[in-house]
């Protein structure tokens, strides 16, 4: 268990939501100060629920970073999506509903919409350092309070590292009085089979063209440990032949970048040397298939 000071010790859940691309794994990255979750700047990135865990001497902060509530493409695997994030409302100690700086969309409206009344949410205003004029601030929050009786508004920039403190302190008061759950050094309930594949993931939605990414999956056939060497063996899942081509690139060349690349974040992560070896295979419809889903980890 967390050797952290248990007098007055809190510990809770958080789920961090938010319409596609917000910032929402971003903001969870820069509170962890590692790269956990995937980001891109193609919106719908996450897919899986995951588990970023921060601990401090007052409190651990389990932070739910879910997918962005799909409003487009509505197939098995948004509906999925959609399903994982109100199931993780229904379930968390405190919400953090991120929206942009500026901009509220209809996509902002349906997950405002989903939001619990029982529950305190807080309302996180990302990407704050881009309003040119800071007086544009007081009523966006107006407005914002007058949508929904947020607990508070508390204006970030994730990217920037600004205001994150304030966003915490927000938080904690708002967590059960408890021991911790994980031990300090954990960051996620993830393992590295999970992680890497989703390193994988994320260098192809960054490499690719705007649809492709949408129709992979990434699937480890074998991770194994040799001493402080990581030996893995992954597939790129695609959904038609002809999509192959363009993942793999010429002379393979696209497949080599994005492998060199992912490769590389795994070793800053795992903190030791990774033999990668990757490749692409079809599997038609994997994406609408509650089966496939189901093996690839959904």
């Amino acid at each position: 268990m967390s050797s952290a000071p248990q007098a007055d010790f809190r510990c809770g859940t958080v789920a961090i939501v938010g319409r596609p691309n917000v910032g929402k794994s971003t903001l969870l990255n820069h509170i962890l100060g590692v790269k956990l979750s995937i980001t891109s700047r193609k919106a719908q990135t996450t897919r899986h629920r995951l588990l970023g865990i921060h601990t401090t001497n007052q409190a651990q902060y389990l932070f739910v970073d879910t997918p962005g509530f799909q409003t487009k493409h509505i197939n098995a695997l948004n509906r999925m999506l959609n399903k994982t994030v109100t199931q993780v409302l229904s379930e968390v100690d405190v919400v953090l509903f991120v929206i942009e700086a500026g901009y509220f969309a209809d996509a902002d409206q349906q997950v405002l919409d989903l939001l619990p009344t029982n529950k305190p949410v807080i309302l996180v205003i990302n990407k704050a350092d881009q309003l040119k004029d800071k007086a544009e601030l007081l009523p966006l929050i107006q407005e914002q309070g007058a949508r929904f009786s947020f607990t508070a508004v508390i204006p970030v920039s994730a990217k920037k590292d600004l205001q994150l403190d304030t966003l915490l302190d927000a938080v904690t008061p708002l967590l059960p009085a408890q021991a911790a759950i994980y031990d300090e050094d954990e960051l996620t309930d993830k393992n590295e089979r999970f992680l890497a594949a989703e390193l994988l993931r994320e260098k192809a939605f960054r490499f690719l063209g705007d649809e492709l990414p949408y129709g992979i999956a990434v699937e480890i056939e074998q991770f194994a440990l040799e001493g402080k060497l990581r030996r893995i063996h992954a597939a790129f899942i695609v959904d038609k032949e002809s999509q192959k081509p363009m993942l793999i690139g010429k002379g393979g060349a696209k497949l080599k970048q994005i492998s060199t690349e992912a490769r590389m974040d795994m070793e800053k992560l795992f903190g030791g040397k990774v033999w990668l070896e990757t490749w692409v295979k079809v599997k038609g419809g994997w994406a609408d298939d509650d089966r496939a889903l189901k093996s690839l980890g959904f």
